[in-house]
């Protein structure tokens, strides 16, 4: 038995086999290490809602989250490039879901929020920037992590609520507490919405939604990373999952509605594959009627 499988190993296309193998392997292993990690593409959806007021039709939205900044192929200077597409960006805001720093991440390097921050103020300087904190944010200091933010010029709403006025339109973004670390209190957020103004609502956990109000006429968030290893051929869930750590892009529920940005970092293992780092680009339509 152990001759016939030494003689199949020395057979030549047995030994090509293996060898193409190998490199498929090798070559798989670069892309999502050293390739993926470093691009930067700019994603357009088109949200259509049965509640949005005409005079709020075609309002951008730029969503930024997971950006885990210090993470490999990921410091200060990639948090400067994608700010510099936001500034660039015709969006009317940005909007951030959580987790600004990293815990920890094979092969990356922590980066104190006070840096962090620094390299936002020219985006807070063009335009408004709404946000909330995530888990690896609460477990490097929240407060702290939220002070820093908030003295660079971003409007840090973690159960509050904020109204924006944007030319004839007025919308309130209502942020809720990281559901890990965050104590998320729905009541709070929302009872502080004095009017009939739409409401969109910011968290970093996707499994917050089912406990979002229907108030909000979408809810984003991130977390996931989209899976951040996600070969193309698989099928998303296309529903929402509680628990999933799939979940991307825009999800509908009957009249509600979840957008999960994939983020731009990476956590636990230093590869994205299949799930590039992203800015969402929204754009929220009224549906005839609304």
């Amino acid at each position: 038995m152990m001759a016939w499988v030494r003689a199949g190993l020395r057979h030549r296309h047995v030994r090509w086999t293996g060898a193409l193998l190998a490199g498929a392997l090798v070559a798989v292993l670069f892309y999502g290490l050293v390739v993926e990690p470093a691009r930067l593409v700019e994603r357009d959806t088109v949200i259509p809602l049965s509640d949005w007021p005409m005079q709020c039709d075609g309002l951008r939205l730029d969503v930024i989250t997971d950006t885990h900044t210090g993470s490999p192929r990921n410091g200060l200077e990639n948090l400067d490039r994608v700010v510099q597409r936001l500034v660039a960006s015709d969006a009317d805001a940005v909007l951030m879901a959580g987790d600004y720093v990293i815990l920890s991440v094979f092969m990356g390097t922590y980066v104190p929020v006070e840096q962090i921050a620094a390299h936002l103020r020219p985006l807070t300087a063009r335009k408004p920037v709404f946000a909330v904190l995530g888990n690896h944010d609460w477990w490097k200091n929240g407060p702290n992590i939220s002070a820093r933010l908030a003295d660079a010029g971003v409007r840090m709403i973690d159960n509050a609520a904020v109204k924006a006025r944007f030319g004839d339109c007025s919308v309130w973004f209502v942020g809720l507490g990281d559901l890990l670390e965050g104590r998320p209190d729905p009541a709070r957020a929302f009872g502080q919405v004095s009017d009939d103004a739409p409401v969109i609502a910011l968290t970093h956990e996707p499994d917050l939604w089912p406990r979002i109000r229907d108030r909000a006429s979408l809810t984003v968030a991130g977390h996931t990373h989209g899976g951040q290893i996600y070969p193309g051929p698989v099928a998303r869930p296309g529903r929402f999952v509680r628990g999933a750590l799939t979940l991307n892009g825009w999800i509908r529920h009957g009249d509600r509605q979840l957008f999960v940005s994939p983020g731009i970092g990476t956590s636990i293992v230093p590869m994205r594959l299949g799930v590039p780092p992203e800015i969402s680009r929204l754009t929220l339509r009224s549906t005839p009627g609304s």
